[in-house]
């Protein structure tokens, strides 16, 4: 790599474009949204699970499952029976705090909200940030029916500061340690009168929204930050923002599949909630949405079951989610063999405890789909004595009986507040899965 580092007009853009799409999403229910979003532009046509489908070569479709979880389609050009499926799945949600549903404490002249820790963050990473809250909704309107509504404030609302370090002398020789039930709760506001403040969160959740307080049913929030992603580095070669841990693959594929003109099989795009948590839920990759989306599909297309086995039997699933990148400050963490780099391409992931599904035959195709493309690739095996961490690979893999590749993107503090990663890396994913979606027959094994 030579310095400084050369970065061209596109990988700018779908930089910039990353980092544009993180902004608007601060929460998995605003990540599917802005998905939703964008493929209406790309004239995808919304599908109800409640309703009979139709479908026929060149149609785009997707369907929405508890505003955090998206599958998209564009049906192949080529029989189904044939050409089989191709898929990326990748998932909106990220590890933070969420708001608790009585989250209100007053403590001496000040008002806190307590939270929940979602999934594994670094809990350090949140102190002394500008803080705010991100979520949904879920009211009853006039006529007595729930809907949903998105909600977020853009300024700063709740904060968790440390102690100086006059109380906490040892802070940095033994690390941020923070007690998960009594220092969690974020400074919210001033105490302004003795009255019941435990309906203060709720009416500025009302205010915000523009209804009625009594409207409001119940809520879902997670705390997000306020700062805009950005590029750094001596050549803006990296970038950093919130949820890169796992949005940055969302956009990939997103852009990949929209890009498309047309493709002899049949893409498809699963974003999952609850990933961070073990993914077994209604909206979850350990659910039945995958499954059962592309049974409806089959069938829409007039597909037998025989048909639809045939077509599972040709198809491929990339698992798309980022990749510990290699630290020079922490050396010791890492396999020295299988060291990845920012900025030096693709990573595919081994395990041989199958907490990623890659197999020999599956890192062949992804690894000539990176040929194809031009695009340099890396190999990443965790160190044998920490525990590997696990995505939705093996767990669609099994669910689907489907061929199955882990891959991510390099990435620096995975689970921080604040993320980083390189600029020429999401390009270059992108292109590989531009190079998946129209690839031909799967290899068998």
């Amino acid at each position: 790599m030579t310095y400084p580092l050369k970065i061209e007009e596109e990988q700018q853009l779908n930089a910039s474009r990353l980092l544009r799409f993180i902004d608007n999403s601060p929460s998995p229910w605003h990540a599917a949204a802005s998905i939703a979003a964008q493929l209406e532009q790309a004239d995808y046509r919304r599908y109800s699970e409640q309703q009979g489908w139709r479908l026929k070569s060149g149609d785009k479709g997707y369907v929405l499952r508890a505003d955090a979880s998206l599958i998209c389609f564009r049906i192949g050009n080529e029989p189904l029976r044939q050409t089989g499926f191709r898929v990326i799945g990748a998932h909106t949600d990220s590890p933070g705090l969420r708001v608790k549903p009585r989250p209100v404490i007053a403590s001496g002249n000040m008002l806190r909200l307590g939270v929940e820790i979602y999934g594994g963050p670094i809990l350090a990473t949140f102190t002394d940030r500008d803080l705010s809250l991100a979520g949904r909704l879920i009211i009853r309107n006039d006529g007595g029916s729930l809907e949903t509504r998105l909600i977020r404030f853009a300024q700063p609302l709740v904060r968790l500061p440390n102690l100086p370090i006059h109380l906490n002398r040892n802070v940095n020789e033994d690390g941020l340690k923070l007690h998960k039930q009594n220092e969690l709760p974020l400074l919210f506001g001033n105490i302004e009168s003795s009255d019941d403040n435990s309906r203060a969160l709720l009416a500025l959740l009302a205010e915000q929204a523009a209804i009625d307080a009594d409207a409001i049913v119940s809520t879902e929030l997670s705390v997000c930050d306020t700062q805009c992603g950005s590029f750094w580095g001596s050549s803006n070669e990296f970038i950093a923002n919130s949820q890169l841990d796992n949005l940055a693959s969302c956009h990939a594929a997103l852009t990949a599949l929209t890009a498309q003109e047309s493709s002899a099989a049949t893409s498809v795009c699963g974003f999952f909630d609850h990933e961070e948590v073990g993914s077994v839920s209604y909206q979850g990759a350990g659910g039945n949405f995958l499954s059962v989306l592309l049974e409806r599909i089959a069938q829409a297309s007039g597909l037998s079951d025989e048909d639809h086995n045939r077509a599972i039997a040709s198809s491929f699933f990339v698992s798309a989610d980022m990749a510990h990148a290699w630290h020079p400050n922490f050396p010791a963490v890492y396999d020295e063999q299988h060291r990845i780099f920012v900025n030096k391409g693709p990573v595919i992931k081994h395990n041989a405890n199958q907490s990623y599904a890659t197999s020999a035959v599956s890192e062949a195709c992804f690894i000539g789909w990176c040929e194809a493309a031009g695009v340099e690739y890396q190999r990443y095996v965790h160190c044998n004595d920490l525990r590997c961490g696990g995505t939705i690979g093996s767990t669609l893999a099994a669910s689907l009986g489907m061929r199955t590749v882990d891959v991510g993107n390099p990435l620096w503090a995975m689970h921080s507040l604040r993320e980083s990663a390189g600029v020429l890396d999401h390009s270059a994913m992108i292109r590989v899965m531009e190079q998946f979606f129209q690839c031909g027959r799967i290899a068998s094994g």
